[in-house]
């Protein structure tokens, strides 16, 4: 991609997620695009099918970043935290777009990529670790798992990111692993100690 296409696409993009903080994406027009990028719709068409193709492409494409970030997840240096510090660090970089991404009525669509990939990576790992797991321990681990860290980041991403990415990833990793009862309650003993102190 040459860097006059490379600007465009950013120009389009910047403008499309303007246009998203104040309406709902049935709501945005090409015509309406256009004028704020200040491009032709010609310009548009060449990239881009309609405005819902746009959104397809920004998703697939902050995926791929995901993805991209702990590609090398499997192996035996990386682990579940490694991982979710890898989401939020891109989900970080990437403020504006996550707040709207997370808040469309797409949003369901797009985080099935993101959990489906995660998945896999997770299975590889518990079948390596663990002799003879059952396939429905696995499905069910899975979904309490990556259904909580999601609602975990979205309710970050609502609150304006007001963690930091270390702190929010030690708290999925501490509810994946131990569960509400311990974090809680050890959370609660630490500040009682912070007190006494």
């Amino acid at each position: 991609m040459d860097r006059r296409t490379k600007y465009t696409k950013k120009v389009i993009k910047d403008s499309f997620l303007e246009l998203l903080e104040e309406k709902d994406i049935t709501k945005v027009t090409v015509s309406e695009l256009c004028e704020i990028a200040d491009i032709n719709r010609a310009t548009f068409y060449r990239y881009y099918i309609d405005i819902f193709d746009l959104l397809e492409k920004i998703k697939v494409e902050f995926v791929k970043e995901i993805q991209d970030s702990y590609k090398d997840f499997s192996s035996d240096q990386k682990t579940l935290y490694d991982y979710v510090l890898a989401l939020l660090q891109v989900c970080s970089n990437n403020k504006k777009l996550v707040k709207i991404l997370f808040s469309t009525k797409q949003s369901s669509y797009f985080l099935d990529d993101i959990l489906e990939d995660a998945y896999e990576r997770c299975k590889a790992k518990w079948e390596k670790d663990i002799n003879n797991i059952k396939e429905e321990d696995e499905e069910y681990a899975t979904v309490f798992i990556f259904n909580g860290t999601l609602g975990i980041v979205n309710y970050w991403i609502q609150n304006n990111f007001d963690k930091n990415i270390e702190e929010v990833a030690r708290s999925v990793i501490e509810l994946s692993y131990y569960g509400t009862n311990k974090f809680i309650y050890n959370n609660d003993l630490n500040k009682k100690k912070n007190s006494i102190t």
